[in-house]
């Protein structure tokens, strides 16, 4: 059960991190396990010790790297960055792929599945398991990542299940920066698996080189208002429990599925998305993803696209990181936090309006600089 533990989180590693157990019996940190431990000041190396240990794929090193990153303690911020900028150079080299799909469809199972797979082709997987945050805790709360058994049983596997922490399309924040790490500590194919809640997928899209999407196979017409926008960004629609007495259903939504694609625009990519049945359970199909992910990684990097796209994703990164420092900049700016409340008060008994509060507050942010 360690080596499980070791893989999955490392935690019983961090020397004064606490953990509290979650599903399996696998130990599982939260926020306040991640605070006892950035305050001891014993267990904050040096960034040459984070950065040399990452290099020589450390994974209780690596781990608690990502813990830093993960922290909202400023004074942690800007070592979390030095060990960022220093593994940077190491980074870029492996394929990243989101995977999404509505809760229920069976995406830990898959990327089970398929992470076992590829490790017996000699790959290193790390998984980035983003799932929602308790509003109390603001922890991780599904245990569903701890059901990868055999995936994290592997020692070339490395699954972080990281809280959305309310953040867009169940993406966590900082899960860009940590792809940065796990490359640079070897790991040549990265899995993002999303809550999948049908929303803001862009997120996710814009830190991936491959979308894939999995669906269920008569899930019924409720899901009818998310699917359209998720479906025109993936690159490949799998459905999944294709087994037993629902794989002629799953052949069946397949076609209709494929249909739905044609009347769908031109990918910028040039790639034609295509729909696939498969089982995690029998390991139906799974290979044929995989062929699939890699004859797109092939044909994008051959017109250019797959480094295109990745220049864009840094340009997108840069404005968002500038658009969150600002935000952060704003909001705790001690003038602003006295004055928000008074005028939030004044809009909300309707004594001013919400936009010109918020041009009080942006005038006096200028004054204030």
């Amino acid at each position: 059960m360690g080596k499980k533990t070791d893989h999955i989180e490392n935690s019983d590693k961090y020397k004064g991190l606490s953990v509290k157990k979650g599903s399996n019996n696998v130990k599982t940190t939260d926020e306040t396990s991640i605070k006892n431990f950035l305050k001891n000041k014993k267990n904050i190396k040096s960034v040459k010790y984070y950065v040399n240990g990452i290099l020589n794929k450390n994974i209780t090193i690596l781990s608690q790297a990502i813990t830093l990153i993960e922290s909202k303690l400023p004074e942690q911020q800007n070592k979390a960055q030095q060990i960022i900028e220093a593994c940077l150079p190491y980074s870029g080299k492996s394929i990243r792929i989101g995977v999404t799909g509505v809760p229920g469809v069976g995406k830990s199972s898959f990327i089970e599945s398929l992470g076992t797979n590829l490790i017996k082709q000699k790959n290193k997987i790390a998984v980035l398991a983003i799932d929602p945050s308790s509003e109390i805790s603001k922890g991780s709360i599904l245990g569903d990542k701890t059901r990868m058994e055999t995936l994290s049983a592997q020692k070339d596997a490395f699954i972080r299940p990281s809280p959305a922490a309310g953040s867009l399309g169940g993406v966590a924040k900082k899960t860009r920066e940590i792809i940065i790490l796990c490359e640079a500590a070897g790991f040549n194919i990265i899995l993002i698996e999303t809550v999948g809640v049908g929303q803001s997928e862009t997120a996710v899209k814009s830190m991936v080189d491959f979308f894939l999407l999995l669906m269920l196979s008569g899930a019924g017409d409720e899901l009818q208002g998310i699917k359209r926008g998720i479906m025109e960004m993936a690159d490949l629609i799998a459905i999944t429990k294709a087994d037993g007495n629902n794989k002629k259903k799953a052949e069946l939504a397949k076609a209709q599925y494929k249909n739905a694609l044609h009347l769908f625009p031109k990918t910028k990519s040039g790639w034609t998305p295509d729909v696939l049945t498969c089982s995690s359970l029998t390991n139906y199909n799974i290979s044929e993803v995989w062929n699939k992910i890699i004859n797109y990684v092939n044909y994008t990097k051959q017109n250019n696209y797959f480094y295109d796209n990745r220049n864009k994703q840094i340009k997108y990164w840069l404005q968002e990181s500038i658009n969150n420092s600002l935000k952060n900049i704003f909001y705790n700016n001690d003038n602003i936090k006295h004055k928000f409340k008074e005028l939030e008060e004044a809009a909300a008994n309707n004594k001013i309006s919400p936009f010109k509060a918020a041009d009080i507050l942006i005038k006096l942010f200028n004054q204030t600089k």
